[in-house]
């Protein structure tokens, strides 16, 4: 059952990635992105990285993933392209897509080589499913909580920066 829940969401995360990588539209290809990124989170759960798999959902979903798709929605021209009919289409020249695509074919088979000659036995002690996030949240709250709290204060001072800095101060516009 294992075996059948990884060969399903590496699919998953397989196959969204390659969505990406061939979808000309920028919206499709950020839900495939977010399919990517729960395929990955999946794979580090099934990996016994519970930590990982929630900051993978949790920075890579949450915050970049949504910035990507803020930052797409919100630079749309109003007209279309003289160029293209459809928006958010990505034109790219013949040179560089059959330069990309050799590029991507041999990373592939270096890959694949890499993959078919390793040797993937696990022992039985390495096999333990333990959770780390018991372990994370204590010693974070107790031999590392100065750091932590500092790195708290420095995100928030950021984020007062940052709305400080998208004010309109220009006294003449009323919108």
């Amino acid at each position: 059952m294992e075996l059948a829940a990884f060969y399903g969401f590496s699919g998953l995360a397989i196959v969204s990635a390659l969505f990406i990588l061939f979808s000309r539209n920028l919206i499709y290809a950020a839900f495939a992105l977010f399919l990517t990124f729960l395929g990955v989170a999946a794979l580090y759960v099934l990996a016994g990285a519970d930590f990982l798999a929630v900051a993978q959902i949790m920075v890579y979903v949450g915050g970049i993933l949504v910035l990507l798709i803020f930052g797409i929605m919100l630079t749309q021209k109003a007209e279309r392209d003289v160029i293209s009919s459809t928006p958010n289409q990505v034109i790219i020249s013949v040179k560089r897509q059959f330069w990309g695509f050799l590029t991507g074919i041999s990373l592939f088979c270096f890959l694949t080589y890499i993959i078919a000659t390793a040797n993937f036995t696990m022992t039985g002690e390495t096999n333990i499913s333990r959770s780390t996030l018991k372990t994370i949240g204590v010693e974070l709250m107790t031999s590392h909580l100065l750091p932590f709290e500092i790195a708290a204060i420095l995100l928030l001072v950021a984020l007062v920066g940052a709305a400080y800095l998208a004010l309109n101060r220009n006294p003449l516009s009323h919108d």
